[in-house]
């Protein structure tokens, strides 16, 4: 921990709402303007763009992306001078001719990847923990943040009807109060964005109706944060009859939305819930519209699909396209999913995505080679169960931590294991009781863990959750 938090942490709750917001009206600098209200109509505008529209626009950001990182960026013009070294005289403008970008290569040597006539002095400094909290340092101009925050703005508040001047929550993972605190506020106030920013490591049965009040305190409007804290919040406000205020929408983020979690959240709240896909590095972004079908932010990045088993599907490979001064191209980002050929009937011309499956770490396998994901659907139809994830320990064994609810019994396991063999085949299922699922450092709930080794995969034809044949070039 480092000092200047310990020291917040000393603060009393007043003055740690006052810090957080002068931070609020800080990131507020860098993120609004007075271009702020035209940019996020031009890009509710090019929500209704068809295909070509959409493919010559790509074209030429792309071209312009690939040109700069070949000439400017360090890290990527030493890659084209050891390629024309060796004689390769493939041409940069193919984003087919690009090697994947791994994420080690970012952070052994993040500022390889700033453009020569950027100054990290002058830009905002942005990192991500990463599922293994393992930090990656990215830096944005003031126009690059800009830009992000009104492409924000339109799809994940103006879709759903709502605005940043809204009174909003978060469940996020910023240790805003001391972890050790044993009575409310378990939260502080953010002047500066509207925001209520709301602790997800003190969220118990006990503290479940301290929450929902401070919801209504501070006249909230809408829930934005990690499904399974609001998913927490609003289960305990059903079993304790607790009543909470009619929300216009909670929008998820940062770990896959379940549908047990997005029923349970919207019976609570009474209102709908909405996915939204994305990540610190801005290499590819998505949000669901009112009609429940996600659509991927083709500002945002591309998005190519590699190994998967049918066509459209398979480990997602990102090109950011707004980010040209710390250009990420072709970058393994770590996630899967499917896309879809259908049109939605909300109208925009936006891609769809059917799926994100979320982390290729976090696939199951078979013993005959195939990929499992969104095991969701194994935990519906009575399970009682308040959390639980499932990890597997090798193709023959899996792993099943839970939280028993008050009105657990043994054939919930039996029903459980069955459904989970009906996915993986004939396991071995060990089941593990345990007070609270462990989250991440940032406390992110991970539903299911895969620790194959590579031998493992490599034995059923796949590498680092992908199949096993060649890419690069």
């Amino acid at each position: 921990m480092s000092t200047a938090l310990k020291i917040y942490h000393r603060l009393p709750s007043a003055a740690r709402s006052a810090v957080a917001s002068l931070r609020g009206y800080y990131l507020g600098w860098w993120r609004y303007d007075s271009r702020t209200e035209r940019l996020v109509e031009e890009a509710l505008e090019r929500d209704r763009w068809n295909a070509d529209q959409w493919r010559a626009w790509q074209e030429e950001r792309l071209s312009l992306l690939l040109e700069r990182a070949a000439e400017s960026v360090p890290f990527y013009r030493r890659m084209w001078d050891e390629r024309r070294r060796k004689g390769d005289k493939a041409s940069w403008s193919y984003l087919e001719n690009w090697p994947l970008l791994e994420k080690e290569s970012l952070r052994s040597e993040p500022e390889a990847f700033v453009a020569d006539d950027r100054s990290t002095s002058r830009m905002f400094h942005d990192h991500t923990s990463g599922t293994t909290g393992t930090s990656l340092d990215l830096w944005l101009s003031a126009e690059t943040v800009k830009e992000w925050y009104a492409l924000f703005e339109a799809r994940a508040r103006r879709w759903y009807g709502l605005s940043r001047n809204d009174r909003w929550a978060i469940f996020g993972g910023q240790l805003v109060t001391p972890v050790t605190r044993k009575k409310p506020p378990y939260w502080v106030w953010n002047k500066g964005l509207n925001q209520l920013y709301m602790s997800s490591y003190h969220l118990s049965p006990d503290s479940a109706s301290e929450y929902v009040d401070a919801l209504g305190k501070y006249g909230i409007t809408y829930l934005l944060g990690y499904p399974s804290a609001i998913e927490a919040l609003a289960r305990e406000s059903i079993r304790q009859g607790i009543a909470t205020p009619e929300l216009k929408v909670a929008i998820a983020n940062a770990e896959p939305l379940f549908e047990h979690q997005r029923e349970i959240i919207s019976e609570a709240f009474k209102c709908p819930v909405r996915e939204t896909y994305g990540m610190a590095e801005i290499a590819a972004a998505a949000s669901e519209c009112a009609r429940g079908t996600m659509h991927q932010w083709l500002e945002a990045g591309i998005i190519e699909t590699l190994d998967g088993d049918e066509p459209n599907t398979g480990e997602f490979i990102c090109t950011g396209l707004m980010n040209i001064d710390m250009p990420l191209i072709r970058y393994r980002v770590g996630d899967s999913g499917t896309f879809s050929e259908k049109e939605c009937g909300c109208g925009r011309g936006l891609p769809v995505i059917e799926c994100i499956e979320g982390r290729t770490d976090d696939l199951l396998y078979t013993k005959e080679g195939r990929r499992v994901g969104r095991m969701d659907p194994v935990f519906k139809g009575g399970i009682r169960m308040k959390e639980a994830q499932i990890i597997q320990e090798s193709l023959s064994k899996i792993a099943v931590r839970y939280v028993a609810a008050e009105d657990f019994r043994s054939e919930d396991k039996e029903q459980l294991a069955s459904r989970i063999r009906e996915r993986l085949g004939s396991v071995e299922i060990d089941f593990q009781e345990v007070e609270q699922i462990p989250r991440t450092n940032r406390g992110k709930f991970r539903a299911v863990v895969s620790n194959l080794s590579e031998k493992e995969r490599t034995a059923v034809g796949h590498s680092n959750g992908r199949a096993g044949r060649e890419t690069g070039n």
